[in-house]
């Protein structure tokens, strides 16, 4: 991986918001678009990393760790600097970071495309249902 992993900085933003773009993440741009970046980056129990790429934001890593449970978020790399190491080189960085915070173990929600990629990076399958709730008259 030829990436520097730091964290992020209110710079990144639109760089990220075009990365979650290009990936088909940003179904819900409230959760996961520039403002909600702002607001991760302030909370103290987030850990918002970038992988940056010749000063250039190429990905990025959404977790956090309450003190009880820590929880990956969102993982989202360029695709031009996919299967080079970014996002398991982002990964990495996350879990030690919940680690240090002192998380002992660490979930994510994926999709069945994305499952390799996490097995591969040493997470285990689940049986669980994942249900979301969703405040219609809040989206107006």
């Amino acid at each position: 991986m030829s990436c520097q992993i730091r964290p992020f900085r209110d710079d990144d933003g639109l760089h990220l918001v075009e990365i979650l773009k290009r990936n088909n993440q940003l179904a819900f741009p409230d959760v996961d678009g520039l403002d909600a970046m702002l607001r991760v980056a302030r909370c103290d129990a987030a850990v918002f990393l970038v992988a940056e790429s010749n000063g250039v934001p190429a990905g990025m890593i959404r977790a956090f760790y309450d003190g009880s449970r820590a929880l990956i978020h969102l993982l989202s790399v360029d695709p031009n600097h996919q299967r080079r190491g970014v996002g398991s080189g982002l990964v990495d960085a996350a879990v030690a970071e919940l680690r240090r915070r002192g998380a002992s173990t660490c979930s994510v929600t994926v999709t069945e495309p994305s499952a390799p990629f996490w097995a591969q990076n040493g997470f285990s399958r689940l049986q669980v249902f994942l249900m979301l709730r969703i405040d219609e008259s809040d989206r107006a």
